[in-house]
């Protein structure tokens, strides 16, 4: 057991001086290198989320711009659709107004045309009446 106590000391002197020379100096680098993977890993979950809310800003006003153009449109068509309808409106009153005059000038003309008509029918009546009577006969006697 004698010749063993220096291989024990050895041993721990080995053990102690790991410790020392190799054991923290690589805790230190490890703890260090952790440290710096952990606020490169949380540099980039804050990034992320700074890269998400500012997604979600881009999209809200996208969607703002959407519903404005959208809003300007439907007015857009809103006030064509107005227009077309007073144009509508006043050609329909044009057709009607052309649609009246068309239909007195008829009247006018179906007057005339009945007076001339009458006017005709006593000539001819009274022509058909001196073609028919004796020659001595007038109108006026075979009227009576």
């Amino acid at each position: 057991m004698l010749g063993s106590v220096p291989t024990m000391i050895f041993f721990i002197l080995t053990v102690v001086l790991y410790g020392l020379l190799v054991r923290r100096p690589l805790d230190r680098a490890l703890a260090e290198r952790r440290a710096r993977t952990s606020g490169a890993v949380e540099q980039a979950r804050s990034a992320i989320s700074a890269a998400e809310a500012e997604t979600q800003v881009y999209e809200d006003k996208l969607r703002a711009a959407r519903a404005d153009v959208l809003a300007a449109r439907e007015h857009l068509l809103k006030q064509w659709q107005g227009e077309r309808d007073k144009a509508l409106e006043q050609v329909r009153n044009e057709a009607q107004e052309k649609v009246r005059a068309a239909r007195k000038q008829i009247e006018d003309s179906t007057v005339m045309a009945r007076q001339q008509i009458e006017n005709a029918t006593d000539m001819l009546s009274e022509q058909v009446l001196r073609a028919v009577l004796p020659k001595g006969v007038s109108v006026q006697e075979a009227s009576r």
